[in-house]
C-alpha cells in the first residue's frame, strides 16, 4: 500500500468515526423502547418535529421514538390498561431527553432575539423569565430516563394533525377549538403551556378539565408516578432507577 492510499484509507476511517460518534445505537442498558412494551400508547414525539416553544426540531432527538428506564415503561404499560379499561389511550409528548437537548434549550432561553413561539407557549411571560421561574433548567429529570409528559386522548385516537412553521401560532391557553387542535381531551391548556394555568391543581380552570387532571394524576399515581405540580402533564417514576444519574445517548 502506497503512502497515499494508505493516508487516504486513514482519513475515510476517521471521518467515518466521527460522522457515527453523535449517533446512538439504542437505548442505554437498562433502557427500552416504549413502543416495545406498550405498542398502544400514542407517540406524538414534539421535540422530534417544528412544534414546540423552541420552535425548531431539538438536538439529540434524531427519531421520534419514546425511550424509558425499563422500569417506567413497565408501569406506563399498566396506566394504559387502566385508562384503556375507561375508554382512554395515554399519549406521550416527551420521554427520555438527552442531555444534549437540555442544553439546546438553555442555548435557546439566552438568546433573547429568538422569541417567534411566544404567542403561542409562553404568551404572557418575558423570555427571560423562563430561567428564573424554573421553566427551563440545566438538568431535567426527563434525561435521567423516568419521566414522561403525557396525557389522555379517546380510544383509537392518533396523533395531532401535523404542523408546520406558517400555521397560525395560537394561545396555548385558549379554549378548545381555538388552540391548536391537539386530540388530547380537554386539560385545560395545551402541552408545554408555560403558564399558571398549567399547574394541574389551578383553580381558573372549568370542572370538566380539572376531572380530566384528575383521571390522569389518579391512574399515573396508581402505578407508582408523581405528578410535578406546575405542570399537569409531567410525571416521574417514584422509584426511579438512575436518580442521579443524567443520560446524554440522542435518540435514534
Amino acid at each position: 500500500m502506497t503512502v497515499l492510499v494508505r493516508a487516504l484509507v486513514l482519513t475515510a476511517a476517521a471521518l467515518a468515526l466521527t460522522a457515527c460518534a453523535g449517533h446512538s445505537s439504542g437505548p442505554p442498558e437498562g433502557f427500552t423502547r416504549l413502543a416495545d412494551v406498550a405498542p398502544d400508547i400514542v407517540q406524538e414525539i414534539r421535540y422530534h418535529g417544528e412544534h414546540n416553544f423552541v420552535g425548531r426540531p431539538i438536538t439529540g432527538y434524531d427519531a421520534p421514538e419514546c425511550w424509558l428506564t425499563e422500569e417506567a415503561a413497565q408501569a406506563l404499560a399498566a396506566v394504559q390498561a387502566d385508562v384503556t379499561a375507561k375508554g382512554y389511550s395515554l399519549k406521550v409528548y416527551d420521554c427520555y431527553r438527552p442531555q444534549r437537548a437540555v442544553d439546546d434549550f438553555v442555548e435557546w432561553a439566552e438568546d433573547p432575539a429568538d422569541d417567534v413561539t411566544r404567542g403561542e407557549f409562553y404568551p404572557r411571560l418575558a423570555k427571560d423569565q423562563l430561567f428564573p421561574l424554573g421553566l427551563i433548567a440545566a438538568k431535567s429529570g426527563h434525561s435521567r430516563g423516568s419521566t414522561v409528559d403525557v396525557t389522555l386522548v379517546p380510544l383509537g385516537s392518533e396523533a395531532s394533525p401535523p404542523w408546520v412553521v406558517g400555521d397560525p401560532i395560537v394561545d396555548c391557553a385558549a379554549p378548545v377549538g381555538m388552540r391548536f387542535a391537539d386530540t388530547s381531551i380537554d386539560m385545560g391548556t395545551g402541552f408545554d403551556c408555560f403558564d399558571p394555568i398549567a399547574a394541574t391543581a389551578s383553580p381558573d380552570i372549568t370542572a370538566e378539565q380539572r376531572a380530566n387532571r384528575e383521571l390522569l394524576v389518579s391512574a399515573m399515581e396508581a402505578a407508582g408516578f408523581a405528578n410535578l405540580p406546575e405542570e399537569w402533564w409531567h410525571y416521574t417514576l417514584a422509584d426511579e432507577p438512575f436518580p442521579e444519574t443524567f443520560f446524554d445517548a440522542p435518540i435514534g
